[in-house]
């Protein structure tokens, strides 16, 4: 299987021959969404905090008489069923939201990830990504010359330069990862993917199953 491979001016610059395990595979849907989810709640972390019944402002004083009042019983204010008590089960700051997903199955989902960029062409290879000064200009223009005008972008390259670096953090539609630090969530959150010739190599070695 092979890629189309551009330069920087947007010119045809050849093609790469990639594996098909990884980008000519048939997609999953039921796969891909379990992976996107897991990844995300993975991500999460407990910010909540809500009281017992122990920790709630209370009087230890029975509210009234067990019998006799025709009420239901009742022992204390910072009972769950009253109003302004402690909840039954509470959450904390200590929550762990993570699922399991086994690696065979989450290398299955990115490189089912990866091959419906291709068929849906949203995959883009450069040969080279070579920003000559850190200016956010330099970088604009190179995006113009592959047409991603207007587009959210995820860059992938196999090193990230300081140029690359400086040049792209001030555009809030442009990601900028390494190879390493892909991940489905931004792979299908973006419009346009384009990955550096070296950072598909790297891609290929680390998720060929």
């Amino acid at each position: 299987m092979e890629l189309k491979l551009i330069n920087v001016q947007g010119q045809d610059a050849g093609s790469l021959a990639v594996n098909e395990t990884v980008f000519g595979r048939e997609y999953n849907e039921s796969l891909v969404h379990q992976v996107v989810n897991a990844f995300l709640a993975n991500a999460r972390t407990g910010n909540r905090k809500q009281l017992t019944r122990a920790e709630v402002s209370h009087s230890t004083k029975k509210p009234w008489r067990q019998k006799g009042t025709g009420r239901a019983r009742s022992g204390t204010t910072s009972s769950p069923v009253w109003r302004s008590g402690g909840r039954a089960f509470p959450n904390t700051p200590e929550e762990n939201f993570s699922q399991k997903v086994n690696r065979k199955m989450y290398r299955a989902g990115m490189a089912a990830i990866l091959s419906k960029l291709v068929a849906d062409g949203r995959l883009i290879v450069a040969n080279e990504l070579n920003i000559d000064t850190p200016k956010t200009k330099s970088f604009v223009t190179a995006l113009n010359n592959m047409s991603l005008a207007n587009e959210t972008v995820l860059v992938v390259v196999d090193e990230l330069s300081e140029n690359v670096y400086y040049a792209s953090r001030n555009l809030p539609t442009v990601l900028v990862l390494e190879a390493h630090q892909i991940d489905p969530y931004s792979l299908l959150r973006c419009n346009k993917i384009v990955f550096t010739q070296k950072a598909i190599e790297r891609v290929q070695e680390q998720w060929a199953c």
